[in-house]
């Protein structure tokens, strides 16, 4: 099962969150389509933002981070509800470019890093709360963490990762983020570092050990306890009602020439591939539905 686990250690100067995600990033390669390295790319971004959306205490917020670095892949998109339920897609799932040296995905190829990296948190305010980064490498855990520690002023440091197996499916997906509170000393701060720079390679300890062995390589030496455990997965929450609703804010004249043409429109969701089908009849009735509204209004 997905989840997210959280913590805390050094008398709460150190607050540390890890998902294990292999079911939920495999949901999206399903859906997309994807190649090995944009399975990377989603899966590394929908961990992140579940990280993410998880932690805000809001019940009905939502937040979404959007990847553009003018690399092939054009785009990826990520959003998660307050459970840490996410959704994602990207721009050409298609995308695969040759590996790195080191035989790892080449992420950082297929997003770019000549664009921006941008969270927006929407708590149910009038405007959402938008804060955005420059990327560092297109790799997504080396942009979360600038961004952590730019827009929202916390030292952090964040890992994610995706393994990919010979089938093309996931074998193992999922990351961490630890965070520093205020007062922490620089002792603590080195030792963090050492631990993360010197941890066996994340996808191998979530496939082979589980989160247990992730929290004991990043706090090792550090007293810690473990506070918190949420399940999490890809959740879509599209309907046929929803879509309706975005057709009936369809400008006039585009609806006219849809019902003109006298045939079904399909519309596909970009985040499941559900489709919906309206007839020339149920696009007259919502036609006609605005034209009343209109009438009210005035």
């Amino acid at each position: 099962m997905d989840k997210i686990i959280r913590a805390t250690a050094a008398e709460g100067f150190v607050k540390m969150a890890v998902i294990t995600a292999r079911d939920t990033v495999e949901r999206a390669r399903e859906i997309h389509h994807c190649s090995p390295t944009a399975s990377a790319a989603l899966g590394r971004t929908l961990c992140a933002a579940s990280l993410l959306g998880e932690a805000m205490k809001e019940e009905n917020a939502t937040l979404t981070i959007r990847v553009n670095g003018g690399g092939p892949i054009r785009s990826v998109i990520a959003v998660s509800d307050s459970k840490g339920y996410v959704r994602g897609t990207v721009g050409d799932p298609t995308v695969d470019p040759p590996r790195r040296r080191d035989g790892k995905l080449n992420v950082g190829a297929a997003v770019g890093a000549d664009g921006m990296l941008t969270v927006s948190r929407d708590i149910g305010l009038r405007e959402p709360y938008i804060g955005s980064t420059e990327l560092r490498s297109g790799e997504i855990a080396e942009d979360i963490t600038a961004y952590l520690l730019e827009s929202e002023q916390v030292p952090s440091a964040c890992a994610l990762g995706v393994l990919v197996d010979a089938d093309r499916s996931i074998k193992a997906a999922g990351g961490f983020i630890v965070q520093l509170m205020p007062g922490a000393d620089e002792e603590l701060i080195a030792k963090l570092e050492d631990n993360i720079f010197l941890m066996d390679q994340l996808t191998t300890l979530l496939d082979e050990d589980g989160t247990d062995a992730v929290f004991a390589q990043v706090l090792k030496g550090l007293e810690y306890h473990l506070v918190g455990e949420a399940p999490v997965g890809y959740r879509c929450y599209c309907s046929r009602e929803r879509v309706e609703d975005a057709l009936r804010c369809v400008e006039k004249s585009e609806l006219q020439e849809m019902i003109d043409a006298g045939e079904a429109v399909e519309i596909s969701c970009e985040f499941c591939d559900a489709r919906y089908a309206f007839s020339p009849d149920d696009l007259r009735a919502i036609f006609a539905q605005n034209e009343k509204n209109e009438k009210i209004e005035k």
